[in-house]
């Protein structure tokens, strides 16, 4: 490997240029997701334990790197042990980012299927709800204004949610594949007041104000008529029957299908 310049008797390679930035970042990631807790403080120890030891042992120092490196293996285990919480986070986070998700498809059927029986009540005791599936956008802003969560998706937890005497139901939930990200959250308010000869409430403007601005699908179920509706693409479509429900959720947040992934679906058939 060519070397790149020398620090004392250091030699540094292309290699070891690439290493320590791809190392810093991670670091570096870590310390935005922990800094607000007091697992922060004994990350920083860690870290400077990690450069020590990479002193003593370049150094050559056998017998100060074995209680170095002795110390560092403890340390790690007490800070997975004492933030397993803090480690959770980070984690939830990691499954959040879009490189995590182009390798792992998220199973939407189940989180379709709990909003479903959710909405299916709701509509019949005529409980308002706002109910938003984030998709490719970020929807951070609007997550920032509400109580956060992150919670799984079941159909007991959004009728809790949505429970008039809930401190919670005021405002709109916010979905991220089987997730439910925050709750009480405001969204913006569509311009747009009278749809179809008919006056739009506060839900539905805020379920059309949310879809004109991001790449979001809100289902509204209407306190007044038990009514449900989708706004999607700057667009609300009302009175969607419970029957065709499932369908609608179905067909508008499928995920696309590949080239190769829709080959292999028509051999599939073909051979059958």
């Amino acid at each position: 490997m060519i070397e790149l310049f020398r620090i004392s008797f250091l030699s540094v390679t292309l290699i070891d240029v690439i290493d320590i930035v791809i190392v810093t970042m991670i670091f570096y990631w870590i310390y935005r997701a922990l800094r607000a807790t007091v697992a922060v403080q004994i990350l920083v120890g860690l870290v400077i334990l990690i450069a020590a030891s990479f002193v003593v042992n370049s150094s050559n120092m056998k017998a100060l790197g074995w209680i170095i490196n002795t110390i560092t293996s403890i340390w790690l285990l007490a800070f997975i042990v004492l933030f397993q919480p803090e480690l959770r986070r980070v984690l939830t986070l990691i499954t959040q980012t879009r490189l995590f998700r182009v390798f792992v498809r998220s199973n939407i059927n189940q989180t379709i299927d709990e909003v479903i029986d959710a909405t299916k009540e709701l509509s019949d005791k005529h409980i308002g709800a706002l109910i938003v599936f984030a998709r490719t956008q970020n929807v951070k802003v609007t997550v920032e204004t509400g109580i956060p969560l992150q919670a799984n998706v079941s159909t007991e937890l959004l009728l809790s949610i949505f429970n008039p005497r809930s401190p919670l139901h005021d405002g709109a939930v916010v979905l991220e594949n089987q997730t439910l990200i925050a709750a009480r959250c405001v969204l913006p308010l569509s311009t747009v007041k009278k749809l179809y000869n008919r006056n739009l409430g506060t839900r539905h403007r805020a379920a059309l104000g949310i879809a004109e601005q991001m790449d979001v699908l809100v289902v509204v179920v209407s306190e007044e008529t038990g009514g449900i509706s989708i706004a999607q693409d700057a667009e609300l479509t009302m009175n969607i029957p419970h029957a065709k429900l499932r369908f609608e959720l179905q067909e508008r947040l499928a995920e696309k299908k590949t080239v190769k992934e829709a080959f292999e679906e028509i051999v599939s058939e073909q051979q059958q």
